[in-house]
């Protein structure tokens, strides 16, 4: 049996106000979910969610925030080195999961490739919020796979009783020397409060162990800082932050190749890359990535007659990176965007409680230099939605539904609109004093995005010339899930079985053209596709300070038709996991796991052995 040990971690932080650092048995009908939009408790809502705060947050916290949640059952991580790591959620990754700001779009570029970092610091998270299953009502049509909603403190939401609070934390990790810290203070009084935030790290390349060498391109450096501001009066509050957030990290096995066309046909003759890592890390290709982010937030209770809140959400993006590589830029992204949305919650009406609400969506994206691939696009997608809810004893029903349009301008190409309509329906039976049980059938629109109808050309992350398609049709998910939780008591669990069909899912096929230097040519294609799979955790309490925790998933997509296994399927995993409290001030983890064979294929991947992963961590 082999055995990979994790690095040691620890962190140490401390807080400028009273805090509860006991490990505590935690409830999940304690838990809000804000990413439901009607506040819900998380054993209230029809789908499966997990939420991630307090001390469980600041064990699990990761450079990335892949690497946060990958523990989280149903949830893996894309990883693409030290600094590019995406949420993978039931097998979807990319724009089939979306990652929002308190309820708004990162607006960063993560989705067009895996060695694309998610701009989002967990080191400044208050809480990680994911819902599993499709949650395309709130967010649009895309999030078939789910949604990942960091919550932060970077607007202030209240005025400090004491005038001010604050964090600060500092952080370790052995592999590869790595040093962060974070803090974060805000103040206020009367009307008026003030935020001012900020995090960084710096990360050696890896230890490798048995060898004196280290692992080329793995290294991660990021700062971020955030200063914001909010009037807050009595029925609710208006506010606004600005945050600027640099990365530079290296680029593992990025090989570029000599891509040109013979008439239509594309080939590759590549060269290799193995200068040696200084201390500039300027040999090693890398990524060095800057976002400057303005964020405006506001809720006000009883807006108009009838109406109990109304809730703003504004972001807006200049986002940019540059690939380098021998000292000279090679490829450079910009995206400049902006996501709007307003929700508008509506008192009872023939008994049935609910949020209507639009979202607006704009984003010019560029790409520039030798892995250019995708033209310069402007993407306008504009949607509203509804969504209700009907309590009668111990059911809870809910009903949704929305409509989006997208139309996409490209250069040099034709340009391209769609719409889409998903609706939802499911149900809560609360069966029994600490017992629920979840069901519901969604059917959900997912547009084509500007990568996959107007790609050409190479891709050195993946090795490949991808070749899009401009009569993609919308991609329609039908999925049904089922949900037994106990969210109370010494023990609690949360089990759930999912089946999703999806009609004209969007992959990317490989042509089967020889165009050489390892690069294969792939082009967007649609075939109907099934996902399936189970997934549960099990926490038992053992005393005020001793937790134990069991967790594991499965799951298993296929295209139809004899069309074989769809790429990446995440490998079957067990786990177990002990939460210990030492003192007021001292709590410990330990995990292990077990990841299974993976021998469920699709074209040109190989089969990856088991493997064991122990961890352990201190803060």
């Amino acid at each position: 049996m082999k055995l990979k040990r994790h690095p040691l971690a620890w962190a140490v932080s401390l807080a400028v106000v009273p805090a509860a650092w006991a490990a505590d048995p935690v409830e999940l009908d304690s838990v809000v979910v804000s990413a439901s939009g009607l506040g819900k408790q998380s054993h209230e809502m029809t789908m499966p969610v997990a939420v991630m705060e307090g001390q469980e947050l600041v064990m699990r916290r990761e450079a990335t925030l892949g690497e946060t949640l990958q523990g989280l059952p149903g949830v893996h991580s894309s990883s693409f080195g030290a600094g590019a790591a995406r949420p993978v959620i039931r097998d979807l990754d990319g724009a089939r999961v979306k990652v929002l700001s308190d309820g708004v779009e990162l607006l960063d570029a993560s989705t067009i490739s895996p060695d694309h970092a998610v701009v989002s610091e967990p080191l400044l998270a208050e809480r990680i919020e994911v819902l599993k299953g499709p949650a395309t009502l709130l967010y649009g049509g895309g999030a078939i796979g789910g949604v990942v909603n960091v919550i932060d403190r970077k607007v202030p939401t209240h005025v400090p009783e004491k005038g001010y609070e604050g964090e600060l934390e500092l952080r370790a990790n052995s592999v590869a020397n790595e040093g962060a810290g974070v803090f974060g203070i805000t103040a206020g009084s009367g009307n008026f409060a003030v935020r001012a935030e900020g995090a960084k790290r710096q990360a050696d390349e890896y230890e490798i162990p048995g060898s004196p060498n280290r692992q080329e391109g793995s290294y991660n450096d990021t700062d971020s800082f955030t200063l914001g501001a909010s009037f807050i009066g009595e029925r609710g509050y208006l506010g606004a932050a600005y945050t600027e957030q640099n990365n530079r990290y290296g680029l593992l096995a990025h090989e570029h190749a000599d891509c040109h066309t013979h008439g239509r046909d594309w080939h590759c003759g590549g060269h290799g890359h193995s200068h040696d890592h200084d201390e500039e890390h300027g040999a090693v290709p890398y990524v060095d990535m800057q976002q400057k982010r303005w964020d405006l937030r506001g809720e006000l209770g009883d807006p108009l007659p009838g109406f109990e809140l109304a809730r703003l959400r504004v972001g807006h993006s200049n986002y940019q990176h540059e690939e380098i590589e021998g000292g000279e830029v090679g490829t450079r992204f910009d995206n400049d965007a902006t996501d709007a949305r307003l929700e508008l919650t509506h008192q009872p009406l023939f008994g049935w409680r609910g949020v209507v609400g639009a979202q607006t969506l704009r984003r010019d994206f560029e790409a520039a230099g030798e892995e250019a691939y995708v033209p310069p696009t402007l993407t306008r997608n504009h949607g509203v939605f509804l969504l209700e809810e009907y309590t009668a004893g111990a059911w809870r029903y809910e009903l949704g539904l929305r409509h989006e349009w997208q139309d996409i301008d490209a250069d040099g190409q034709r340009n391209t609109d769609h719409k889409g309509t998903s609706v939802s329906a499911g149900a809560v039976w609360t069966f029994a004093p600490q017992y629920s049980l979840g069901f519901s059938l969604s059917r959900s629109q997912r547009l084509p995005t500007a990568e996959e109808l107007y790609a050409y050309g190479p891709h050195a992350a993946s090795r490949t010339v991808e070749l899009g398609n401009i009569e993609l049709d919308e991609e329609t998910s039908h999925n049904a899930e089922l949900t037994l939780r106990k969210f109370a008591g010494r023990t609690t669990f949360s089990f759930s079985l999912f089946r999703n069909q999806v009609d004209d899912f969007i992959f990317a096929a490989d042509t089967g053209h020889d165009i050489g230097g390892g690069y294969r040519e792939i082009e967007y294609r649609q075939q109907d596709a099934v996902l399936t799979g189970a997934e549960g955790e099990v926490r038992f309490q053992a005393t005020d300070a001793t937790a134990f925790t069991l967790f594991g998933d499965h799951v298993r997509g296929k295209l139809r038709d004899g069309g074989g296994d769809l790429p990446r399927i995440p490998a079957d995993r067990l786990g177990v996991r002990l939460d210990q409290s030492f003192t007021p001030a001292l709590n410990g983890q330990l995990e292990f796991y077990r990841v299974q064979r993976q021998d469920d294929l699709a074209d040109y991947e190989t089969e990856t052995g088991g493997y064991n992963m122990l961890g352990a961590g201190l803060s």
